[in-house]
Parts: structure tokens; sequence; C-alpha cells
């Protein structure tokens, strides 16, 4: 079995542990789809670890797609230049914080890059959190040696070859799939409860309207375009309803991203799946 690849950045929701069921779902819905689609790339733990010729691959942070891009077209000058952050002198609050300004007030895309990635790793729990004023807002974090991940941005960068990275709104890369694609959808998940959701990881938000719209576009894709869609989210009253025009299954998940370590327990997640029907048959042609 081909050992997994980690994702370079910690990310809450990513979907390191489900990379086998995911795949497992995309390739049964299309075998001979050359190209895969993510709207909400995220880390990319499921690009990392499928076999596609090419990926589009999106996402509404800014920050985030430009540390892609930069990553893979300057591997070896973005990773040195990232490296000289990661020591003792600035493991600490007055340094971070520092940083963090430097950050926001900063305009050129390289220097964003590496401050992003710097403080991916030595803020807090990972999170990525903007203020409604598109501040990064994460507070420090307190590890003893926050990990260097340069073995797996080397990984990314080398894949990355074969993906096109785009910061659109999700609505607009349904535009742009391709032939001969399916298309997985990870977007921000629908709160558990009033108090479990946190400010945004993107200025603009991830509102119950855009999760209908998803399912929406979801349904269009596959019964009128003949492209499988693979949506996952929290399994709830809502979100069985705007997906019942899909398969569903329910999978047991265990929390990676927690503000209280005691309550990292397993949640029930969707699977929801779009296929025309008899899609399988007619893809063997």
């Amino acid at each position: 079995m081909q050992q997994k690849s980690r994702a370079f950045l910690k990310w809450a929701g990513g979907k390191y542990s489900l990379v086998e069921n995911i795949n497992a779902r995309l390739n049964q819905a299309s075998k001979h789809a050359d190209t895969l689609v993510e709207p909400f790339v995220g880390a990319g733990s499921v690009f990392l670890n499928s076999d596609f010729k090419h990926y589009i691959l999106n996402d509404i942070n800014a920050d985030l797609i430009n540390l892609y891009k930069e990553l893979k077209s300057s591997p070896d000058e973005l990773i040195s230049d990232a490296k000289k952050l990661f020591v003792d002198l600035n493991n600490h609050a007055d340094a971070y914080y520092e940083y963090r300004v430097q950050f926001n007030q900063s305009r050129d895309v390289y220097e964003r890059s590496i401050l992003f990635l710097y403080m991916n790793r030595h803020g807090y729990n990972g999170l990525c959190r903007y203020n409604l004023k598109g501040i990064f807002n994460v507070p420090f974090g307190k590890y003893k040696k926050p990990y260097f991940p340069e073995k797996e941005m080397y990984f990314f960068a080398e894949k990355a070859q074969k993906a096109t990275f785009t910061c659109l709104d999700y609505d607009d890369v349904f535009k742009l799939v391709p032939n001969n694609a399916v298309i997985y959808c990870d977007p921000p998940y629908v709160p558990l409860s009033k108090t479990a959701s946190f400010t945004s990881y993107a200025k603009g938000g991830f509102n119950l309207d855009d999760q209908a719209n998803l399912a929406n576009l979801a349904e269009k894709a596959a019964f009128e375009n003949d492209t499988p869609v693979l949506i996952s989210n929290h399994d709830t009253v809502w979100t069985r309803k705007i997906y019942s025009q899909a398969s569903l299954d329910q999978i047991q998940v265990k929390r990676t991203i927690s503000p209280k370590g005691g309550s990292r327990n397993k949640v029930d997640e969707l699977m929801a799946m779009y296929l025309a029907p008899k899609q399988p048959q007619r893809k063997l042609r």
C-alpha cells in the first residue's frame, strides 16, 4: 500500500484520516475521470493522496492559494526563506504578534506566503481565522518546538505541477469544470450547535444559503452535465434535507482540531454522492 502523504499545513477539518474513504468513492463514481476539481481545497489532503492527471484546486482564501502558487513556482527559495523563521527566537508571543502585524500590513504576496506558513505552525491550534475587516487574528499557540514541514512542502510542490490553482467563489469553479472530471466539495461545515462555529477563515463566510446553493450546483453538475460530485458535511437534519437528491452515507470522524482537548470525540458526518441516473453504465462506453 502506498504511504499516505500529509499536508504541510495544519488545518481545521483536514481530510487526512478520510482520504482512502473519499478516494474510493471518487474512483467508484467515475473510473475514467482524469481531472479532480476541488472548490474548497483547504490543506489539500485529498489532492495529495489521489492519482489524477490534472487538478483544479480552488479556495476563497487568497493567502492560501498564493502560498500554493509560490511553492509551485519557487519551491527552493520559498522553503529556504520560510525555514529561517522557524527558530527558537521566533517561538514566543512577542515575535509572533510582531509577525502577525507585519502580515496584516503587507501587500507583498511572497512575504505574506512565508508569514502565513509561519503563523499556521506557530498559531493556536493551526487555525486560520480573519475578522470582518480581513485581518488575521489567530493568537499565539505556545508550542514547544513548531515543526517545519520541509519534506511535505517539497512533495506538495512536485505534485502541484499537475494542478491549476484558483481563488474564486465556489459557484464560479463549477463553470470551469472540464469534461471527464469528478468534483469533491469539502465546504465549511454546517455547525452542530449555535456556539460550535468560529469566525470565518476567509472574509465573507459561508452561510446556510451557500450550503443549499452548493447542493443545487452539485445536482446540476451530476444530473445535467454527467459529472459526479461528492460533498462531505456534518450529519444534521438540515444537511440531509438539502442533500436529498444524493446518495447518503454516514461515517464517524474523530475531530482533529478542537478548542478543548477533552472534546476531541467522534462526530457523525455525511458523504453525499451525486450521480446521474445509470451514470456508471454510460461511463463505460
